[in-house]
């Protein structure tokens, strides 16, 4: 007699890739990770939201996707992994839209970052994507505040033994 065993996607026990953000210790806030995983238990991308307002929803969302990641796979005018979770969390059920994108030069350090700025039909959202070397895409949406050309000089990449689970 066989017996069928229903099989659960195991979590992920991190990325195989450090992840550009701003570093936890730096950050007056709450902050909280989270990892993306494939049916396979591979990690698909990591999320981290950090929390300006005590508890009352986050500031910003900046997730790291690497090259392969359902997650990057968009249809025309959908919103960004982030922006949606930045919605979600903040209990916006409003339907939002990518109205336009602007490409923009940005210097991290020694290195010239090409930034898509990413306009949205909800203008209390600011939105960025660029991609990385190692072709992983940073995504970095921001509630009611600007994202302006310093916030990459807070960029720095965090192992990804940081994000690892116990």
């Amino acid at each position: 007699m066989s017996f069928l065993r229903r099989h659960r996607a195991a979590t992920p026990a991190g990325p195989d890739f450090d992840v550009l953000a701003m570093d936890p210790g730096d950050w007056p806030g709450n902050l909280g990770a989270g990892l993306l995983p494939a049916p396979d238990g591979s990690c698909q991308g990591v999320f981290l939201r950090y929390d300006l307002f005590g508890g009352r929803g986050p500031a910003m969302i900046i997730g790291n996707l690497p090259e392969g990641s359902p997650a990057r796979d968009l249809v025309d005018g959908q919103v960004p992994f982030e922006v949606a979770q930045l919605l979600d969390a903040l209990e916006n059920d409003e339907d939002v839209e990518v109205t336009g994108m602007e490409d923009c030069p940005v210097m991290q350090g020694d290195n010239l970052l090409i930034v898509r700025k990413i306009k949205l039909s909800e203008g209390r959202i600011s939105c960025v994507q660029f991609d990385r070397s190692d072709n992983v895409l940073v995504t970095i949406a921001s509630w009611d505040r600007p994202i302006t050309d310093d916030l990459y000089a807070l960029l720095k990449p965090l192992p990804a033994e940081l994000f690892q689970q116990g």
